[in-house]
């Protein structure tokens, strides 16, 4: 019973803050990000795109071995180095934020900063992830084309 009473007061002590949370979304992500960084999401989404529209154009080409291999070439590394600079600038935001306020902000305030981050490095690698796996299929049907295998 002791326990019981233990886990209730705890819950409410916690339900004020919980009740404060809006649920965070990708979405809400965007929309709280910087200028720049909304830019760099939009580019890391449309880079991916762009990368998985070039591996279909070339393996539906046939027999002809004409360029865009170097897009996805770029990319490969690219795209975790964009991810990794905005992670870099929400980082340098938040930590410079901090060092502005006098008291310590409690983890619900700085929840959100980190989840920018996270997400950046999070599609800079799937950026990336997505040219390595679209220049291995091009790579090979150019090896195909080549080698007449």
């Amino acid at each position: 019973m002791r326990l019981l009473s233990l886990c209730l007061v705890s819950a409410s002590l916690l339900a004020p803050g919980m009740a404060l949370a809006a649920p965070f979304t990708p979405l809400t992500i965007f929309q709280h990000a910087a200028m720049p960084v909304q830019v760099l999401i939009l580019g890391l989404l449309a880079a991916t795109a762009a990368a998985i529209a070039v591996c279909i154009r070339k393996l539906l080409q046939g027999p002809r071995l004409a360029g865009s291999s170097a897009f996805l070439k770029g990319l490969r590394l690219g795209g975790p180095l964009a991810g990794l600079v905005g992670a870099a600038f929400g980082t340098l935001n938040m930590t410079i934020g901090l060092a502005n306020v006098k008291t310590v902000p409690p983890v619900a305030v700085l929840a959100p900063g980190w989840a920018e981050i996270a997400s950046l490095i999070l599609l800079g690698l799937i950026t990336g992830s997505v040219a390595v796996i679209a220049h291995w299929a091009v790579e090979a049907r150019i090896d195909r084309a080549v080698l007449g295998e």
